[in-house]
């Protein structure tokens, strides 16, 4: 974080400033900011956040013992560090990073790349990264720092050289992306899909086409909001933002797009077009055609705010997988390859992960896929997880395991399907889904695992790629 003094800090938090042994004035705080007492160093500042588990009050005396300068809380602790009381922690947490990121993008050349979807947050997020590391010194969240403490704690990082900042921006509730870019204020707002993502915590999906628009809702008319042209509720926003607006796609009229695309087993091929009118080819290495908009989406903000075609077209075939868990090639045993795509799930980036499966799978060779749960469906989830199972049929997979009680409905669609010649097992656990694939595979299967993040598959995957690899 960028140096503030004590006295500074309180009146950017709204806080009632309680020294110990320091000069209100006088003493700059500029270490990092920490909601987690395990990270504090000397110099940190630690802020006390109540959680839904535990209260981050508990664990303020660790903070201090560990050099904690100063500590953000909702009620003054016998502790001997200083105390700034808040009324509420994460409004201050949100304030102090508003605060600094306005402050170096007043005295230099800061820009911001806001980044919301119901798919797509966290590659787009770091193909940015990579593009605009090229250019300059960047900060962008470490894994899904993406809601209302992770992003300011990502805005916090800023520095006075930091260049390009990066934010990726969730939504648990209609407001909080609007919140997030009122607080970051971004010079280019992304959004990349809307789909049926976390459909239950909206109630439906006119609830998220509304919280996925105030994105581009509050940018200004100097601001750019760039759109996925081929999503028709993405599309639509256009007539919601007064921003300029550019659009990406593989189709219609398009400001970024790609051409002769050809996917295989090592990633994708493309020809990128940028909207100055430059074009080149491209060797992507992030398996499944679907990350290919994602691509364009990175691009089109890395075109807006200056990067060459050049180091856009470096930074995506440097780029050899998504995200951890994010269609993690692994294995290669006997031929034998393993799909970790199991961080999360939606209908969509299941949909997309199973036509990757049937699209690479070797002639001859079977194709298998390892299914959870999708989360966060609401009164969706039984009517998507049969539309998942028929898929899998369409797609001809030539064997589908299903895992989870909650997950049962896609093997039990599958086996409905009388003309199906290939075949569904259900398991309760992962050790279960294990050892049947231990026990199935032959030399050179593709085997996917796919599941939200609560069915803890991503370590099934693991276990797989370590089994083969």
């Amino acid at each position: 974080m960028i140096a503030l003094s004590l006295a500074d800090i309180s009146q950017v938090v709204d806080g009632a400033l309680h020294l110990a042994g320091a000069s209100a004035q006088s003493d700059l705080v500029n270490g990092s900011v920490q909601t987690d007492s395990r990270l504090i160093e000397p110099g940190s500042i630690f802020i006390a956040k109540p959680g839904a588990v535990t209260d981050g009050h508990l664990f303020a005396p660790v903070a201090a013992a560990q050099g904690a300068a100063v500590l953000i809380v909702e009620r003054l602790l016998d502790l001997p560090v200083t105390q700034i009381v808040v009324a509420d922690a994460v409004a201050a947490l949100g304030a102090l990073a508003s605060t600094v990121v306005a402050r170096v993008r007043a005295a230099g050349t800061l820009k911001i790349v806001a980044v919301t979807g119901s798919n797509g947050k966290t590659t787009t997020k770091n193909l940015l990264r990579s593009m605009f590391e090229r250019v300059g010194p960047t900060v962008a969240p470490r894994g899904s720092f993406n809601n209302q403490v992770g992003a300011p704690m990502t805005m916090l990082e800023v520095t006075d050289d930091t260049r390009f900042l990066v934010i990726e921006m969730g939504a648990s509730s209609e407001g909080a992306i609007a919140n997030l870019v009122r607080l970051a204020r971004p010079d280019v707002g992304i959004v990349l899909t809307i789909g049926l993502a976390h459909a239950g915590e909206f109630g439906d999906l006119d609830g998220t086409v509304r919280a996925k628009s105030e994105m581009v809702t509050d940018l200004l008319p100097t601001d750019v909001a760039v759109l996925n042209a081929d999503d028709p509720r993405v599309a639509q926003m256009a007539a919601i933002t007064p921003a300029r607006i550019v659009r990406f796609g593989e189709y219609g009229q398009v400001d970024v797009r790609a051409s002769d695309l050809h996917s295989g087993r090592t990633g994708t091929t493309f020809t990128l077009h940028l909207a100055d009118g430059q074009s080149a080819p491209v060797v992507f290495p992030v398996l499944g055609e679907h990350h290919v908009m994602n691509a364009l989406a990175a691009a089109a903000a890395a075109e807006v705010l200056g990067v060459s075609l050049r180091d856009i077209v470096a930074a995506l075939e440097a780029t050899t997988r998504a995200e951890r868990w994010r269609m993690e090639v692994l294995g290669g045993k006997d031929d034998v390859t393993i799909i970790n795509d199991a961080y999360n799930a939606s209908p969509d980036s299941m949909s997309a992960a199973l036509k990757t499966l049937a699209q690479i799978g070797t002639p001859g060779r079977r194709t298998i896929a390892v299914l959870g749960e999708m989360a966060e469906l609401g009164e969706l989830a039984g009517e998507e997880h049969d539309r998942i199972g028929l898929l899998a049929v369409r797609l001809n997979i030539s064997q589908m395991i299903v895992v989870g009680q909650r997950a049962r409905r896609m093997h039990i669609s599958t086996i409905n399907e009388g003309s199906w010649d290939g075949e569904s097992a259900y398991v309760d656990t992962p050790d279960e889904a294990f050892e049947l694939v231990r026990n199935s595979v032959n030399p050179g299967d593709t085997v996917l695992v796919k599941s939200s993040n609560s069915a803890g598959l991503r370590f099934l995957g693991d276990r797989l790629g370590d089994l083969f690899s």
